[in-house]
């Protein structure tokens, strides 16, 4: 059972991360909206959307985000601040080891990267749909594209899709085709004049196919059927050919998974993105304990300089961890190095140098 002064630190170590996430999200609100008030009010978009579509949605994308920042300067304020208050020495007299302090910060640590999972993996995502459409539509104003031409993709093994022109708004497209093949040699044929995706169906995969004709291909032998109307399942959807501006930030954990695994299927090109945003949802909860452990370690003690050193000296670890971050990220998505390496490489160079100041501190 958690002792009283377990219990003491986790609300000072949750109110305060709490605390700041409001102060800074707050000053952030106010510095973004002055940098972009004349694009808001020249665009067009009602104060509705802008505050509904757009803060509304900014304020848990931006917490979660720099949420490492904030365990870190939380973890540093309380601990310095109970360090000049004599409460560490007195635990420590009373026989606390340091290993059994850590212990409520690492509760606290594990509460606060759950809720970064489950926000960041399945809540943010829906809320940043509208976010960034807004973005892509009134501050960056981005065209966004209805038409894609020369559709070609393997939507299953051996099975290939080709689409002439396709219209997203009616949700059709013209001169399609669909091939298998098996042992390389095709064995279906498949020719319509049009296609249409069918947004009523109970899955995400119901096709209708109008003016057809299928030739079945058995050695020597061709059997040839035709008709008008034919209701079919295809693994493709209009989502499949068309990329938004930050579309891998809109899609939940299980999202990902799904649509990585499906265009490696297909052999597409630019999935280094989202396979990066992918394995950022797991990587960047454990930041919560790696800092946190960096941040004890460093302000568990009196300092001359107060609070102002360990501050210093752990704002410079924290905003290198964040780069490097970015860094790694960035040459996972533009110099074709495998993403999980990339993305995981900042989390365990960070835990050596928290172990290296775990291991300095006196225990």
């Amino acid at each position: 059972m958690p002792l009283r002064i377990d219990r003491y630190i986790i609300r000072k170590f949750l109110t305060t991360y709490v605390f700041l996430i409001l102060i800074i999200i707050t000053i952030a609100i106010v510095f973004d909206f002055n940098e972009k008030i004349d694009k808001l009010t020249q665009s067009g978009a009602t104060a509705r959307q802008i505050w509904l579509d757009y803060y509304f949605n900014f304020i848990p994308y931006f917490s979660n985000l720099f949420s490492p920042l904030f365990v870190f300067i939380a973890v540093i304020f309380i601990t310095t601040n109970m360090a000049g208050n004599s409460e560490i020495i007195a635990m420590r007299a009373a026989g606390m080891s340091f290993k059994r302090l850590l212990r409520p910060y690492m509760v606290s640590a594990a509460i606060i990267a759950l809720l970064s999972f489950l926000l960041g993996g399945f809540v943010i995502p829906h809320g940043n749909v509208a976010r960034v459409n807004f973005e892509n539509t009134y501050i960056k104003k981005k065209l966004v594209t209805t038409r894609a031409d020369n559709v070609q993709m393997q939507v299953d093994t051996g099975v290939v899709a080709y689409i002439s022109s396709f219209d997203n708004v009616t949700k059709s497209g013209s001169g399609f085709s669909l091939d298998k093949f098996e042992n390389k040699k095709l064995v279906s044929h498949l020719t319509a004049e049009t296609i249409q995706y069918d947004t009523l169906a109970n899955h995400k995969y119901s096709w209708r196919i109008h003016r057809y004709c299928i030739r079945q291909l058995q050695g020597v032998r061709e059997q040839i059927t035709t008709g008008e109307r034919l209701d079919t399942t295809i693994l493709m959807q209009p989502s499949d050919f068309f990329y938004i501006n930050g579309q891998q930030e809109t899609m939940t954990i299980g999202e990902l998974d799904e649509f990585i695994d499906r265009q490696r299927l297909r052999g597409a090109a630019g999935i280094s993105t989202f396979e990066v945003e992918y394995h950022k949802r797991f990587a960047m909860p454990f930041a919560a304990f790696i800092l946190t452990l960096i941040g004890v370690s460093l302000s568990s003690e009196k300092r001359k300089g107060g609070m102002g050193t360990s501050i210093g000296v752990g704002l410079a670890l924290t905003f290198s961890y964040i780069l490097f971050q970015t860094i790694s990220a960035s040459f996972a998505t533009n110099a074709g190095w495998p993403a999980m390496p990339a993305v995981w490489m900042p989390n365990l160079l960070y835990a050596g140098i928290a172990f290296y100041f775990y291991r300095k501190t006196p225990q």
